[in-house]
């Protein structure tokens, strides 16, 4: 196989990124066009405004037919969501008897499948989304990847985590830390090959929204990370991929797919600059817009308090409120959440995590912003005792999507939450964390575990928080918002592959009468659930419709 210069290219591109503060060159669309652009803060497409609720399901080029995929985009469709959100990778490491696998990486050697249960699959998806007028976020790589497989129970591609992704390639390439993903130059030789033949394809693909250059990505996942991985790593790393498909593809959107991690103090990579003053003075009758201002750890402790402090006077009123502080000479003087949050923001804010993403959203070739939300892994602030736990987890979501908001607002670029769920009750034994393979509250684990049981929210307390984080980013000005994840029934089983045997319907097969050929029995298979999937829940699909048409009003 062809392989690009990576060395030169590699360094002359980070040393041009760090030196070098670029204007944005992201797809900026004014006029009438069948790709989507961005015109501003906003998406644009043939000419209109395009705000979007869409949905995750990562497993869609594995299912076993095409009428499967089908009618899987087809039930989406029909509810008014506009964009999918799929991984565009399946690395393994043997090839596989059965089913899809989209490249071999293997002994420090890769090998692209571009046959009927490769890229082929991928471009059935591409092709049925357009037929269904969705449009297709297409992810490169993940940074999960755990192994070894703790449970295998699961068929290969069940899980999020079980496509391949960042540590196959450090694992098969001989090293050690994760990190080594970004910045070893035989390993981004070889994704930049794998990147340039998944682009190459759909250049001239309308229904791809954009091309994400990585799920999660950070410094450390089950591998650990070099002492050396910092913020300007994982921005640097980014800023050479975009660069690379903007070098190919000059039609579509390019995004990070990073968590949302932000770092106000780090060193940036691609600064913001401030903005000219504005030469005349709004017309009469109209406000003078305010600048928006990025993200500061000063903010966000205020934000906090404050919400504490209307939690307290709700709960004093209704002779609920929890006194948890320190009594000193008879006065409350500090509650507890209140010492755990005074002097620090969290991992979410320091840098901890390697991802700093106004500084990633600020790089030139990046299109939007990008974010997700899973309460049941990441704490995104502390429990409040004078509200429901759930509530909490409400509350702090909501403030993280407007902190996201205010973020992608001080770039000038549109924000899109790629991810977020939350785990009821009823899907908790089928709760996988990304970075595990054990579902730590199945019945086998649970006698392990003293005080798992009743893990999760209950469904009326999911729809509320669905309910309450939509509404939320509609009114932040988000501009796109993706569950995760579908779930879809009724799919083609076939053993050795994704979808597998798992209920029966059909007639029997035993003939009725002497000489009669048997019905045979057809079998099928509900998509992967990894604690998050909605299948069969109607409550969950009117709010994601109800949202759609809401945001698409916006």
């Amino acid at each position: 196989m062809n392989f690009l210069p990576w060395g030169t290219l590699f360094f002359s591109i980070l040393w041009a990124s760090v030196v070098t503060a670029i204007p944005s060159r992201t797809i900026d669309t004014r006029a009438s066009s069948p790709f989507v652009g961005t015109s501003g803060s906003g998406f644009v497409v043939n000419g209109s405004s395009l705000k979007y609720i869409g949905t995750n399901v990562y497993w869609l080029p594995t299912l076993n037919t095409n009428e499967d995929i089908r009618n899987t985009l087809a039930n989406i469709s029909a509810l008014g969501i506009k964009v999918v959100r799929l991984w565009a990778f399946n690395d393994v490491e043997t090839v596989p008897v059965n089913g899809t696998w989209l490249q071999l990486v293997q002994n420090g050697t890769v090998s692209v499948n571009n046959g009927p249960n490769g890229l082929q699959k991928l471009d059935t998806v591409i092709q049925m989304a357009e037929e269904q007028g969705l449009y297709v976020i297409l992810s490169l790589t993940n940074n999960w990847d755990p192994v070894p497989l703790s449970n295998t129970t699961r068929p290969r591609n069940y899980l999020s985590n079980n496509y391949g992704g960042m540590d196959t390639y450090v694992r098969q390439f001989g090293l050690q830390t994760h990190d080594e993903f970004y910045t070893n130059p035989s390993i981004l030789t070889s994704f930049l090959n794998y990147t340039t033949q998944v682009v190459s394809r759909y250049v001239n693909s309308p229904s791809v929204f954009s091309y994400e250059l990585a799920n999660d990505a950070r410094c450390n996942s089950t591998l650990p990370a070099s002492a050396t991985c910092t913020t300007e790593t994982i921005t640097a790393w980014h800023a050479t991929v975009a660069a690379h498909i903007r070098s190919i593809d000059p039609n579509h959107l390019i995004s990070s797919g990073v968590g949302g991690y932000l770092c106000p103090d780090c060193p940036k990579l691609y600064p913001l600059t401030a903005p000219a003053p504005p030469v005349t003075s709004p017309a009469p009758g109209k406000k003078k817009r305010s600048q928006a201002k990025p993200v500061t750890k000063k903010q966000i402790l205020r934000e906090q308090s404050e919400r504490r402090r209307r939690n307290r006077e709700v709960a004093k009123r209704a002779g609920t409120l929890v006194e948890d502080g320190v009594r000193v000479r008879g006065r409350w003087v500090s509650t507890a959440t209140k010492r755990q949050q005074s002097s620090t923001s969290g991992s979410l804010y320091d840098g901890s995590y390697g991802v700093d993403s106004q500084d990633i959203s600020n790089i030139p070739d990046i299109g939007f912003s990008s974010f997700q939300l899973f309460p049941d892994q990441q704490s995104y602030g502390p429990d409040d005792p004078n509200v429901p736990s759930w509530q909490s987890i409400e509350q702090n979501g909501a403030q993280w999507i407007t902190t996201q908001a205010q973020s992608a607002a001080a770039v000038g670029k549109p924000a899109v939450l790629t991810a977020f769920g939350l785990v009821t009750q009823a899907n908790a034994p089928d709760f996988v964390p990304f970075n595990s393979t054990v579902a730590p509250f199945a019945s086998e684990n649970l006698a392990k575990r003293q005080s798992t049981l009743g893990y999760g929210v209950t469904d009326q307390q999911q729809a509320t928080t669905y309910t309450t984080w939509l509404d939320t980013g509609i009114a932040s000005g988000l501009n796109g918002i993706v569950q995760y994840q579908w779930g879809q029934s009724g799919l083609t089983a076939e053993p050795g592959t994704t979808i597998s045997p798992s209920t029966t319907t059909g007639e029997s097969p035993t003939p009725s009468s002497p000489g009669e050929t048997p019905t045979p029995q057809q079998t099928t298979g509900e998509s992967p659930n990894d604690g998050y999937a909605i299948t069969g829940s109607n409550t969950v699909q009117q709010i994601l419709g109800n949202s759609a048409q809401s945001i698409a009003a916006d």
